[in-house]
């Protein structure tokens, strides 16, 4: 089973030059095939019979000349043909409707080298140290200082990225396990939908991602640690001081370069911190020896974060209150918690370790009781606090959700017409199942009969 690894590099100022001086070549390479096949496709669309389109290849010779590009010759050969092959490779992806066109990257912070096997070797050298060699014999950097945190097997290709003055060294390899052993989705809802319901109430777990509480994963609260907010708090502080010198900065100026800089490295940081919490959060709730099955919620992030509408007066024709900077206010912290990165770790540690990830439809699971399934709006008149109309059953209403997500799945699981979604949702019975719509015109049309006659009678009286 393929895995990957990112390895932290040090390199020199020497090595950080001649690195970037690759980049820029690769980048080159690939603007120049993406604005080849531009100006071929304008020529066939006006010149060619209708349906011819130019072919498509990975020749980059052309473009080495010594008088209009003679730093190309500075570069090793590998790495411009490596950049037209992955501009052939995407461009046939998207050919085939697979991913978008290949467009121009645009000169940056961030940047990235393809280095296949001719062009690396790790060396395990006297002193017990492996070391990362870049380069041919007669072009090369030297070795380059890596931080290796873990084993790993050698790899076909590396890719060396800079990001902010950062430099990170990816890698993917074959780990040795066997992925034809580990079961997918619907082998997992196959096996589930024969266990009992006490079976699935002991080894499945609902995960409930909020706000106040980012993850309650049954009777666990998952959040950041104080250290880890006040850190966050002080770059955020960092941030906004550096954005109001930036806005008086002149542009295309050093010191706005610099500030961008700086701006860019906080930003990075205060990512870094949450991508530390949801790998962290991940791994606990995966390694739990009597968890078998997660459950989540089928969160549409995307949609719950956009801006809201503009709200016109029809008779003055002006633009309404729609509170607008309150919904900012809750995008931006519903951004700050990462649900679905946390829901991506979930699903590729969990299938690694043998273990069933899905998801449930998300509506009304605050206000739903857990207890009797009574669910009204007013079950919940506090952030933190469930109190059922019902049965005046009383929960924290992070917890209370959880346990509806949970009694959701099982739900689904027991009953026999239960499907898998693409996107891993289960539809089956209770709530979340897809019932068929009643005639809506049928019902339209009683309405306006019915209408019909209570006017004639109306008018008769």
């Amino acid at each position: 089973m393929l895995t990957g690894i990112i390895l932290q590099a040090h390199p020199t100022i020497r090595q950080k030059i001649t690195l970037c001086q690759w980049m820029g070549c690769d980048r080159f390479i690939w603007n120049a095939k993406c604005d080849e096949q531009k100006y071929l496709l304008a020529y066939a669309r006006r010149y060619l019979p209708i349906g011819t389109f130019p072919p498509v290849d990975q020749k980059f010779s052309q473009y080495k000349s010594k008088e209009l590009s003679p730093w190309l010759y500075d570069c090793p050969s590998q790495i411009l043909r490596n950049s037209a092959s992955r501009w052939y490779n995407t461009q046939r992806a998207f050919m085939k409707g697979q991913c978008g066109a290949p467009r121009r990257k645009r000169k940056s912070n961030k940047a990235s080298v393809l280095l296949t096997r001719e062009l690396f070797r790790f060396e395990k050298c006297a002193d017990g140290v492996t070391r990362l060699f870049i380069g041919t014999k007669t072009n090369n950097i030297g070795y380059l200082s890596l931080k290796i945190h873990r084993s790993f097997a050698i790899p076909n290709s590396i890719t060396i990225s800079r990001e902010n003055e950062r430099y990170l060294v990816s890698l993917c390899y074959d780990d040795g396990v066997d992925e034809a052993d580990l079961k997918t989705a619907e082998q997992h809802l196959e096996y589930l939908s024969q266990c009992s319901r006490e079976e699935l109430e002991r080894f499945t777990i609902g995960i409930d991602r909020g706000v106040a509480r980012p993850v309650q994963a049954g009777e666990d609260v998952y959040d950041l640690t104080e250290e880890q907010k006040k850190k966050k708090k002080a770059k955020e502080r960092y941030i906004r001081r550096c954005q109001r010198r930036l806005s008086k900065q002149q542009k295309s100026s050093k010191r706005r370069r610099k500030m961008r800089h700086r701006l860019a490295k906080a930003s990075t940081k205060i990512a870094n911190i949450r991508k530390d919490f949801c790998h962290k959060t991940s791994h606990s709730i995966v390694n739990r020896e009597a968890t078998k099955v997660i459950i989540l919620e089928d969160l549409n992030t995307s949609g719950m974060t956009k801006k809201p509408a503009p709200k016109k007066d029809c008779q003055s024709r002006r633009f309404l209150p729609n509170r607008r900077k309150a919904k900012s206010g809750l995008n931006r912290s519903i951004l700050d918690k990462c649900w679905y990165q946390l829901e991506i770790y979930l699903r590729y540690k969990a299938h690694r370790a043998g273990k069933a990830v899905f998801a449930v439809p998300a509506h009304h699971t605050s206000q739903e009781c857990a207890d009797c399934g009574h669910t009204h709006p007013n079950n919940r008149k506090r952030q933190d606090l469930f109190s059922c109309q019902c049965c005046g059953h009383a929960d924290h209403a992070d917890h209370n959700a959880a346990e509806v997500i949970k009694k959701r799945a099982i739900n689904s699981f027991l009953h026999s017409g239960t499907e898998l979604s693409r996107r891993g949702v289960l539809l089956g019975i209770g709530r979340g199942a897809i019932h068929k719509t009643p005639a809506v015109k049928a019902a339209c049309a009683r309405g306006s009969e019915a209408s019909k006659e209570k006017a004639l009678a109306t008018a008769v009286a």
